[in-house]
């Protein structure tokens, strides 16, 4: 039992004159390794829990006969912390329900159990147990208080102390009073600046976790995507034939599934920070438009969401994968900051700014602009400067990770663009997000140049397929052989170079870049190695932002193959006179 305890403290008293049960119960609890203890009458009982006692058990007999106002006057005596337990032993059918004297009873002795005979030992040992252990819990509730009130009177004492010494050394007392006061403010920074680096470093941790599964995730789910999608593809060129147009409605449905499957796992990606950014012109308002009715659920009832698309406006050079990411994380901060009843807008405009006068803010120059206007509770200056860096948060612990307007500023960075935030106490915030402009001459340029496969001679050739996924392998090889190619498949690195050993004829290698093994990475050196100039594209479900970093765009295709990527990226390579992409068809590696 606790330390502060005597064995008295611990005692189960018992109170029954009549006959045996004295003894028995004495000798049930004694058995179960409690102590116990048989009073003589009322007033030796009343004297013995003076003394310290557990709990009290007592018979029908007891409380009938005796006269209870001592021990009923030592009850209401009680200090706060005591709430002295008492089992009474009763005849069946002598409850509370039957007996109405059983209630006068229980509001005399307070705490009080009826237990009916007979009983199993068993029973009477685990009430007593159980009365026991709430008697022991008052105990420590006592230690506790004393203890308070120790430090309370220690306190006191030193300030009575601290106040004579004052009255002789006053001002040597406030001086090291302000010295420690200092060292304590310092060592208090340390602490909280290792608990920020701490909890950093963890949520690091975290991310990194889940990037690392999240990726995998989508690489594997790619590939699953890559067989179904290519499948969908013959289906579709074999029902041509026939044209009977409820398969082609279920195979145009189908795919639209599957496809939406593939812009998910690119958000999943996109999420963990390991797909690489692919900016493209885009229509701003097309894209909010299409994630406008998605936002109603996300919000609650209580938000009411306008928009603002204004027409005109010019195409944005960006990655449109991620607007809908962009724009729920600033709709979710403006939905917290306003309890769940307000207002948010959304608005679209075209905007010419002027040097930037904050880091976050964007040069000088033309600007699409997003921008989404809440009735929130606004942001003091403090808030507001430190609002962009990673993990900081006003929201409660496990309400945010502080991450959302961070992964903002990043996009739009990385984009070329910048934020702006306007924001006033109690009366709202507007978050503005800068875009960069894409001329049209230019996007229609390089639609020309990259996206029209008419403009890319198609001619045959000898492909080396290196893929570990044989159903993704046999998919892809189907495509190409469609067109005319032939189609070496290979499910390995080393099995790769082996075949290129014996095949001095190949025209392209098609490479899948994550593989068990030797990855894509590696054996694209050993080809440069061996067949210097023979180009090479990458196949891939986990476009990692720094792996594939010096890969350029046209020498990479990402699973599953939409349109015509795979098909026309393939032309293009094998194109002898193709200055655009001649500098970048053999892959560039790091050392």
């Amino acid at each position: 039992m606790s330390s502060f305890l005597d064995t008295n403290s611990e005692r189960a008293l018992i109170l029954a004159p009549q006959g045996r049960d004295a003894s028995v119960a004495a000798g049930i609890l004694r058995e179960g390794g409690l102590i116990a203890e048989i009073c003589s009458d009322l007033q030796k009982l009343t004297q013995e829990i003076n003394e310290g006692a557990g709990l009290a058990v007592l018979t029908d007999s007891v409380i009938r006969n005796a006269d209870i106002r001592g021990l009923s006057a030592w009850i209401n005596s009680q200090p706060p912390w005591s709430d002295f337990p008492f089992i009474r032993l009763t005849q069946r059918g002598a409850g509370l329900e039957h007996n109405p004297a059983a209630s006068r009873e229980m509001a005399a002795l307070g705490n009080l159990v009826f237990l009916e005979r007979p009983f199993h030992p068993t029973t009477f040992v685990s009430i007593v147990r159980t009365a026991l252990r709430g008697r022991l819990r008052q105990y420590e509730a006592r230690a506790r208080l004393e203890a308070l009130h120790a430090s309370e009177a220690q306190a006191r004492s030193a300030g009575d102390a601290l106040r004579r010494l004052n009255e002789n050394l006053e001002a040597r007392v406030e001086e090291r009073t302000a010295e420690l006061a200092a060292a304590n403010r310092q060592l208090v920074a340390q602490i909280e600046e290792r608990q920020w680096v701490e909890s950093t470093l963890q949520q690091l941790q975290r991310l990194e976790a889940i990037g690392q599964l999240t990726s995998g995730i989508a690489h594997d789910f790619n590939n699953l995507l890559t067989v179904v999608l290519g499948n969908i593809g013959f289906l579709e060129k074999a029902n041509s034939i026939s044209n009977d147009s409820k398969l082609r409605q279920r195979l145009f449905h189908m795919r639209l599934a599957t496809e939406r499957g593939a812009k998910l796992t690119s958000q999943l990606l996109a999420f963990s920070r390991r797909q690489r950014l692919q900016p493209k012109p885009f229509d701003v308002n097309k894209s909010l438009e299409n994630i406008k009715d998605l936002l109603p659920s996300a919000l609650g009832g209580g938000i009411t969401i306008k928009t603002q698309f204004r027409p005109g406006i010019w195409p944005a050079l960006a990655d449109p994968t991620q607007i809908e990411l962009i724009v729920l994380n600033l709709v979710i901060n403006a939905r917290d900051a306003m309890a769940n009843e307000g207002t948010i807008t959304i608005e679209t405009s075209n905007a010419k700014v002027g040097p930037p006068e904050r880091p976050e803010e964007p040069a000088a120059g033309d600007y699409v602009v997003i921008g989404v206007d809440d009735t929130g509770s606004g942001m003091t200056t403090e808030v507001l400067a430190k609002v962009f860096e990673p993990f900081f948060t006003t929201k409660e612990i496990g309400k945010g990770s502080g991450l959302g307007l961070s992964q903002v500023l990043g996009f739009a960075k990385q984009s070329g663009g910048g934020i702006r935030i306007k924001t006033r106490v109690g009366e709202g915030t507007s978050v503005k997000v800068y875009l960069p402009y894409a001329a049209e001459k230019s996007v229609l340029e390089g639609s020309a140049l990259v996206t029209d496969p008419t403009h890319i001679e198609r001619r045959s050739a000898v492909i080396l397929l290196v893929d570990d996924d044989n159903a993704v392998r046999e998919v892809t090889a189907a495509i190409l052989e469609e067109t005319g190619h032939v189609v070496l498949k290979v499910g390995s690195g080393g099995a790769a170079l082996d075949l290129l050993d014996q095949h001095t004829k190949v025209d392209l290698v098609l490479l899948d870049f994550a593989m068990p093994g030797m990855s894509g990475v590696e054996v694209a050196r050993q080809i440069q190695q061996r067949v210097p100039g023979l180009p090479i594209l990458f196949v891939t479900g986990y476009a990692d932002k720094a792996a594939l970093g010096d890969v350029a765009q046209e020498g990479l295709i990402k699973k599953p193959f939409l349109d015509d990527e795979l098909t026309t990226k393939v032309s293009a390579a094998l194109m002898k006179d193709a200055p655009r992409f001649s500098d970048k068809i053999v892959v560039p590696l790091r050392r």
